[in-house]
């Protein structure tokens, strides 16, 4: 094994430790498109689940099966129908759909039953579990429209699925319902899997789609993807975007994320399947790979505005007293105020972060990074950053650099590299302090 392995992985292993720690003992609900299991890549998500579930999370798994239901109503000669986003089901529809759901349920549980030496399957012991953990009522007329045999979920067997996440066993479950009288129903793998994670108050909801994620500009398809959205902002976008038809529309996924937050899922995620391990790289990395719509009614992160001056100096004071800070000027705070990002609490305002951009040189210094002490060591620093990270990337910035004297490691362990303070750009540099010896660091965002 090479030196340069070595001085990659050791750290790269570290830095994930977190994370892992973190989450152990949650519960996570993963919704998988069938455009993904059409796509071939049932067989890396399940060695990415069977790891996930190793290192102590709970997970269920809700799969979906649009495109297999098309191509068995397409080998029967019946046209699929759809209306207000969800499938018309008719009785050949019906059939179609619990076919497809059999065969897929098969191949699911065969992909975990993999135990070939060399591969990340070996030695995982995997037992897959589904029942009639879903009682369904009908969706009935929309419109004029009959739905038929299409369903909407009425009521979780929250009791059922707990024990059996409870014995090690990972909980699998299609997209089907029945009603007391036994009748079934064709459900959607989103309202599922929503359902399911709001019921169990599940710490993470993900839909692994065909979809990269929600972005920056939802009308722009070349915009970047937004990492973090707070529910907030994600309620105001989905207010203002079309009526989803389809999968591909951005407020398909993104309403059913809203929906779990509302309901009490924390942080709910939109994945593109198409990039392999995404699951993994969202949970075990700091900036993801999709979008995170995350619930922030306790402790909300925003942007600061003049009534919160006042607030923003109370907090940095003592920090500037003590030298960790550079003492600004109460006229340059109030003067900037809308540069700054901060958390507040029921009014109280214990983190802040402002970002000073210098858009010639395609960067933006992030200054005043500041949490009271007593919530320290809690992520919201790393919430402070992420936000003016994802300000920046608005602004069209390709990176931010910091200046500092005493927290050095807490940036490189977050991306930041030092460079030389000749870096900096020329506005930044005539003001630096040569006596004060900060330390210049700068984190690629672009």
């Amino acid at each position: 094994m090479s030196n340069v392995f070595n001085f990659t992985f050791v750290p790269w292993f570290r830095s994930v430790a977190p994370y892992i720690h973190k989450l152990r003992g949650s519960t996570v609900v993963v919704g998988v498109a069938g455009e993904a299991i059409a796509a071939g890549k049932l067989p890396l998500i399940a060695q990415d689940l069977a790891l996930i579930q190793s290192m102590g999370v709970q997970i269920v798994l809700v799969h979906g099966f649009r495109p297999q239901v098309n191509e068995q109503l397409q080998a029967k000669g019946h046209a699929a129908k759809y209306s207000h986003g969800m499938r018309i089901t008719d009785s050949v529809a019906l059939d179609c759909a619990q076919e497809a759901a059999g065969q897929l349920r098969y191949e699911i549980e065969a992909a975990f039953s993999q135990g070939l030496p060399n591969t990340p399957m070996a030695g995982a012991t995997v037992r897959v579990i589904s029942g009639n953990f879903i009682t369904a009522r009908p969706v009935g007329l929309i419109d004029g429209v009959d739905f038929i045999h299409s369903g909407l979920v009425r009521k979780v067997d929250t009791e059922g699925i707990q024990r059996t996440l409870d014995m090690g066993a990972m909980v699998l479950l299609s997209p089907f319902g029945f009603s007391p009288t036994g009748e079934a129903f064709n459900l959607t793998m989103e309202d599922v899997a929503t359902s399911i994670a709001v019921a169990l108050q599940a710490d993470k909801l993900m839909f692994l789609t065909e979809v990269p994620g929600i972005r920056l500009d939802a009308t722009d398809p070349t915009s970047e993807i937004d990492t973090e959205l707070p529910l907030a902002d994600a309620k105001k976008m989905l207010a203002a975007l079309p009526s989803a038809a389809q999968p591909t529309d951005t407020a398909f996924y993104l309403q059913h994320c809203i929906r779990a937050c509302e309901g009490g899922v924390e942080r709910s995620h939109i994945l593109p399947f198409a990039v392999d391990g995404a699951l993994l790289l969202e949970i075990y990395t700091h900036d993801g790979i999709g979008t995170m719509v995350v619930d922030e009614k306790l402790e909300s992160v925003r942007e600061a505005t003049m009534d919160d001056v006042s607030g923003i100096v109370a907090l940095i004071e003592p920090f500037e007293k003590d030298g960790t800070l550079v003492k600004r000027d109460r006229t340059e705070i109030e003067r900037d105020a809308g540069n700054y990002t901060i958390i507040e609490h029921d009014g109280v305002i214990f983190g802040c972060a402002a970002l000073y951009p210098y858009p010639e040189a395609r960067t933006g210094e992030m200054a005043a990074l500041t949490v009271l002490p007593d919530t320290q060591s809690q992520g919201d620093g790393e919430r402070l950053l992420k936000r003016i990270e994802t300000r920046a990337k608005a602004q069209g910035l390709q990176s931010i650099f910091v200046l500092t004297t005493r927290t050095m490691h807490w940036f490189l362990k977050r991306g930041f590299v030092q460079v030389n303070p000749d870096w900096l750009p020329e506005a930044r540099k005539r003001k630096y302090n040569w006596d004060r010896k900060s330390q210049v660091l700068v984190k690629k965002i672009g």
